[in-house]
């Protein structure tokens, strides 16, 4: 694909100013941002600001990315759609994890503390016959200077009237020699906040790593978020973990609790005798299965009276929380299955737990900072350009006008 004669007189003007390096550097970035271009016209089916019966769905910005080649950090920018989803064929979704996970095996086995499964993970990667300190140092400081900007980036060019928070643990080594004498092993939270945007989008908001989930642990962490600029937030949903219940109250002002609707159960569950498990949790169901929040309140304390005949300690515990598990019933019936939990950041969960589990024990807290922060960017960046908004624009301009749905009226259960 020829160059336009714009581009071509643009690399000019960079061959006269630039030394050769970043006439090199700058030349590739013209070609590839050419043909990134050239691939989303194809897709869309149009030029910007072009009519044609071929399009598709149409443009809506351009977010930025950038890649490292032998001639150094190229900054390129992605067309983003208003429907669907483009990510350029030439361009690698997942390099940033490998290198990640390359890094910290290398850096487990080059510090001496590798174990067997380590051994065969270098062996696997082709790298038993040695792997400088050097190297790995190098791929460490490019990595660590990625996951910084993203951890640190602002985020007050949205609002995010939906926060979730929540935690997974890893083990990793602490304390002793450089050599990992002397070290002990031990769990490390991961903290991890994701919210959606105000046209319905998901991201990742930030993430930690620290040696406990405690209230000091999360009133900074939620603190570091209202500092580079969170704003608009209506509800946070989490799990009753009181460090983390203390921090929302104090941070998160204004913004209502929704304690996690699958936590509580559970904790519920743990009260009951086995053989009646699956009948209390059956009619705890029911009063997510109502129609709007006057029925959901209304059914929680008609199966609080019902179950408290034979559970008194269950009925204690629906009323003390009903009103953080029903918070959720305030804002727009379509979002309630998408807000009445933390299982969307479970799943999130799941896969940092997936990726990390072929470590074992990291060298170091700053091995497992630096892999989760690269997991977490590449799902943050896989949810900017999905295909589906994870909640409609439509429904989320309900929120400010606290509208919910009007169905029909099912028939509460009787006590």
């Amino acid at each position: 694909m020829a160059l336009s004669q714009s581009a071509l007189l643009e690399v000019l003007d960079a061959l006269k100013a630039s030394d050769s390096t970043d006439v090199i550097r700058h030349a590739l970035q013209v070609m590839l941002q050419q043909l990134i271009d050239a691939e989303a016209t194809a897709f869309i089916g149009a030029e910007p600001h072009q009519r044609t019966e071929d399009r598709v769905t149409q443009r809506n910005g351009t977010r930025s990315k950038t890649i490292t080649t032998t001639a150094g950090d190229v900054d390129l920018s992605i067309t983003k759609l208003r429907q669907g989803s483009f990510f350029p064929s030439l361009l690698e979704r997942r390099r940033r994890i490998d290198q990640a996970l390359f890094a910290v095996i290398m850096e487990a086995y080059v510090t001496g503390t590798s174990v067997r499964k380590v051994d065969n993970l270098v062996k696997a990667l082709g790298a038993d016959t040695g792997i400088s300190k050097s190297e790995v140092s190098r791929i460490c400081a490019e990595l660590d200077e990625e996951v910084a900007s993203f951890a640190d980036r602002s985020l007050g060019e949205e609002s995010f009237p939906y926060v979730f928070l929540d935690a997974t643990y890893c083990k990793a080594r602490v304390g002793g020699a450089r050599n990992g004498k002397g070290s002990r092993v031990v769990s490390q939270a991961v903290v991890i906040a994701t919210g959606v945007t105000a046209d319905g989008r998901r991201e990742v908001l930030g993430f930690g790593v620290g040696d406990s989930e405690d209230g000091a642990f999360w009133t900074a962490f939620l603190r570091s978020l209202k500092a580079r600029g969170l704003t608009g937030t209506k509800l946070v949903i989490s799990d009753a973990h009181a460090g983390l219940k203390a921090a929302i109250s104090a941070v998160m002002i204004g913004a209502t609790w929704q304690r996690c609707r699958v936590h509580f159960l559970r904790n519920v569950l743990g009260v009951v005798p086995k053989g009646s498990a699956e009948m209390v949790a059956a009619a705890i169901r029911t009063i997510f299965a109502q129609p709007d929040a006057e029925h959901v309140r209304d059914q929680l304390d008609v199966i609080a009276t019902m179950l408290g005949k034979q559970f008194p300690k269950v009925e204690a515990m629906l009323r003390e929380a009903a009103d953080d598990i029903t918070a959720f019933a305030d804002f727009p019936v379509a979002h309630w299955k998408k807000i009445w939990s933390t299982n969307p950041l479970e799943r999130v969960n799941k896969e940092v737990k997936r990726r990390t589990y072929v470590v074992g024990v990291f060298p170091n807290p700053e091995a497992l900072h630096r892999l989760a922060g690269c997991i977490l960017i590449e799902i943050h960046d896989e949810w900017q350009i999905a295909e589906r908004r994870y909640l409609s624009e439509s429904s989320m301009a309900l929120i400010d006008n606290n509208t919910n749905q009007e169905v029909a009226t099912p028939e509460l259960i009787a006590s």
